[in-house]
């Protein structure tokens, strides 16, 4: 096993010089996703553990960066996630889309709106708010002035006939969604800010349509015609577990992701705006429950296949206990499942932080080394990066770990360094 504390940082899979024009080139700055690794680390994971033709996997996508990556580097990617907006953003970022389309679709929603607004602003909202979903949790949100505008958005966006036309301007909207809130504008936190500047929905869809109309574009222009023909042969994304990669045994040569951490329903609360509006989720408690980690799962007897995990455990008290258990439990089904997938010689490259709950470390990258290497794989190496900039929170309560204020006591800093683990199937 490797000595982890004694590891260095290697500063070469830091790029801290790299700016968020470029962190967000191409498709990649269309929705602002909670804890994505950037580009540049799957890109690299991918050209220096893989061959063109290879087919790349990441069975927790989030919004696509490994499948873009992939794909932009004449692979092929598939991947699979349990978060509908996380399967709607891969899919749009994926999609080579005909621009000209695109843009006369663009045009004529303007129009649109133009007189919904201007011209017949009471018949518009009358029908919109009829073609929302209807949840409270809207209302707690946004304002009624914000809320009659983005359902004018919203109903305009349903009548659009192509569907992955359709599906570009829903994530447009989806980004808009938290400036056009009163969800407080720098927190990643779900905190409602009373005395927010109020921004026109209709305004921010625009700017930020015609900011990935150019970023398409660009897309586009990496791809290879036979990509651009048929993206359906180089991509496949799915709704779906980490534990079902819609993949035959054997055949991918690389693994690239970046799992959820051990409070992984927390990502739920971020995305709750879009999934209210595109109608994904009702109660917040019931969504939780789908995502790994869940305390709800009860299982008799757990094998984790790690001594470490155990000890770790075993230091937990009540509910956290049982997360973290059922956290490590359903990571070693994906990685069960990484192993079907994966050819002989195949590599699962595994970005991970550590954390601490209740003053007890809870040594992530140590037991998925052992977990992997407990179900037959080797380890080819162990990366250790500075994290420059993620979209996270900075601190976690040590006590629940819950992502909390820096003024809070028993604050502990989160995530400034991360693990890379190169595993091997043997």
């Amino acid at each position: 096993m490797t000595n982890f504390s004694e590891l260095p940082i290697d500063y070469s899979w830091s790029f801290s010089d790299k700016t968020i024009k470029d962190t967000s080139y191409i498709t990649h700055g269309y929705y602002t996703y909670p804890a994505k690794f950037i580009p540049q680390v799957a890109s690299r994971l991918i050209t220096e553990n893989s061959f063109a033709g290879d087919i790349i996997v990441d069975p927790f996508m989030g919004s696509g960066t490994t499948i873009v990556e992939a794909i932009v580097n004449n692979r092929i990617g598939i991947g699979t996630d349990i978060n509908e907006i996380a399967f709607l953003l891969a899919k749009v970022k994926t999609t080579p889309l005909e621009m000209t389309a695109l843009a006369k679709e663009y045009d004529l929603i303007q129009q649109d709106l133009d007189f919904a607004v201007n011209w017949d602003y009471g018949n518009a909202v009358k029908s919109a708010l009829e073609k929302i979903p209807d949840n409270e949790r809207i209302d707690y949100w946004f304002l009624p002035q914000q809320k009659e505008k983005l359902a004018i958005i919203f109903a305009r966006l349903l009548s659009i006939e192509n569907e992955n036309i359709r599906n570009f301007y829903f994530v447009a909207f989806a980004q808009i969604l938290k400036s056009a809130s009163i969800w407080l504008q720098k927190s990643v936190k779900p905190t409602r800010d009373m005395k927010k500047k109020i921004y026109d929905p209709i305004a921010l869809f625009s700017a930020q349509a015609k900011k990935m109309l150019k970023k398409h574009s660009e897309f586009n222009a990496l791809l290879k015609p036979s990509v651009l023909n048929d993206i359906d042969s180089f991509r496949k994304v799915q709704c779906a577990d980490s534990r079902c990669i819609p993949c035959e045994d054997g055949k991918a040569s690389l693994i690239v992701t970046s799992p959820p951490y051990v409070t992984s329903y927390e990502y739920a609360d971020l995305h709750q705006l879009p999934l209210l509006w595109f109608g994904f989720m009702k109660e917040l408690h019931d969504f939780r429950q789908k995502f790994i980690g869940s305390s709800y799962k009860k299982r008799d007897i757990i094998d984790l296949k790690s001594s470490i995990a155990n000890g770790i455990i075993s230091q937990l008290k009540n509910k956290k206990r049982d997360e973290v258990q059922n956290y490590y439990a359903d990571m070693l089904e994906t990685f069960e499942e990484i192993k079907r997938v994966l050819k002989s010689g195949g590599r699962a490259c595994v970005v991970i932080c550590d954390t601490e709950f209740q003053g007890i470390k809870i040594k992530n990258a140590q037991v998925f080394q052992e977990q992997f290497e407990n179900i037959g794989f080797k380890t080819n190496k162990i990366i250790k990066r500075e994290i420059p900039s993620k979209m996270l929170p900075s601190t976690r309560d040590s006590e629940t770990g819950r992502f909390g204020k820096a003024s809070d006591k028993n604050i502990k800093q989160a995530y400034p360094t991360e693990y890379i683990l190169i595993m091997e199937k043997i």
